[in-house]
């Protein structure tokens, strides 16, 4: 009984196999042109059984492949497209963006390292930039970079990952100049954020909450530019402001760890000492390694009477960072309260700090 049915499958294989090849390659074409990545992969696959050596369909392959985030069979047909075109820009560019969007950076730096050889394109240059930054090697983003923005001033995608790099490495200044170049330019949120914590970093607490104003007219629900508006706030002395914004900012993200850490610092300031404690302990269960949220609590402490605690405290902080000031004076004057002279007497040192410095990423 089922022997029509066979026949009829057979048929429709033989002819399948016997289909033109050109018929078959434009139709893939016009599929991928279209959008339909998925009937462009199944045609180039019949393709590629009929002519597994040609260049182009492995080349559209890999492309249709990548388009649907199939990186690994896509780089898996861009190197059998490369083996026998070595020397195709456009197929090791591809690969290259294959690696870059799948995450692998190191691979897709190696690409474009082997690209960039006599080739001044800026776009191989600010990827390969781009894939050293995210691998935390700021000296060769800026290496690669540095030469091509002074042939591309306007090119915001260079200075934007140049002026990055230059953060991370600590060239504060030179930094925070280009970012925001683009953030004015650009109208970027996210540069103007970047920006403002750098500013903050650097103490210019005017220019840092301007810097978040302008973040958050452009995306109020920036994730972090709350923070960064409570943050300066706080420094400017408007702890009033600061408080509203940082509970917006909690609001917006129960996550927020530097959120819940200023928060609370304002709020003991304000002697809101219940929401200050709560703020502190959910900072601490949020990066329970965290010295800063650890000085904050004992600081809390203090004020709340619990000298004990706060003594306990702060021994901590110092144990972890024996060379930050302000802990040592205030375990000092703690152990004078306590009649413990001896002790008091011997804990000195350190670096000046601010209490809360709200980390730049």
């Amino acid at each position: 009984m089922r022997l029509p049915v066979i026949l009829v499958l057979l048929g429709c294989a033989a002819a399948a196999q016997a289909q033109n090849p050109e018929q078959l390659f434009k139709e893939a074409v016009a599929a991928q042109q279209r959008g339909d990545d998925a009937t462009a992969i199944a045609k180039y696959g019949e393709l590629l059984k009929i002519r597994p050596d040609v260049l182009e369909v492995r080349a559209n392959l890999g492309a249709a492949l990548a388009r649907q985030g199939r990186f690994d069979e896509a780089i898996e047909q861009y190197r059998a497209a490369l083996a026998r075109d070595e020397g195709n820009f456009a197929l090791r560019m591809n690969l290259a963006l294959a690696y870059y969007k799948k995450g692998a950076f190191a691979e897709a730096g190696k690409e474009l390292g082997s690209l960039r050889g006599g080739n001044d394109d800026v776009r191989v240059a600010t990827l390969l930039a781009d894939c050293h930054l995210r691998l935390g090697q700021d000296a060769q983003a800026i290496a690669v970079l540095a030469p091509v923005e002074a042939a591309h001033p306007d090119d915001l995608g260079v200075v934007w990952i140049l002026g990055s790099a230059l953060i991370r490495a600590g060239h504060l200044r030179d930094g925070v100049e280009r970012v925001e170049k683009v953030a004015q330019r650009g109208n970027s949120a996210e540069a103007y954020l970047l920006a403002g914590q750098t500013l903050l970093k650097m103490d210019e607490f005017e220019r840092a909450r301007d810097d978040a104003g302008a973040a958050l007219r452009l995306n109020p629900r920036l994730p972090g530019g709350l923070t960064l508006r409570g943050s300066t706030l706080q420094y400017l002395g408007d702890n009033a402001g600061a408080t509203a914004a940082l509970r917006q900012a909690v609001e917006q993200d129960p996550n927020d760890f530097e959120a819940h850490l200023t928060l609370g610092a304002v709020l003991n300031t304000e002697r809101e000492l219940a929401g200050a404690r709560q703020h502190l302990e959910r900072a601490l269960a949020l990066k329970p390694d965290s010295n800063l949220a650890l000085y904050e609590m004992a600081r809390l402490e203090r004020t709340e009477g619990q000298v004990e605690e706060a003594i306990r405290d702060f021994e901590k902080v110092i144990k972890a960072d024996p060379k930050w000031a302000q802990p040592h004076l205030e375990l000092s004057v703690l152990y004078f309260r306590m009649e413990r002279q001896a002790d008091g007497s011997k804990t000195t040192g350190g670096e000046s700090r601010p209490p809360v410095v709200l980390t730049v990423p």
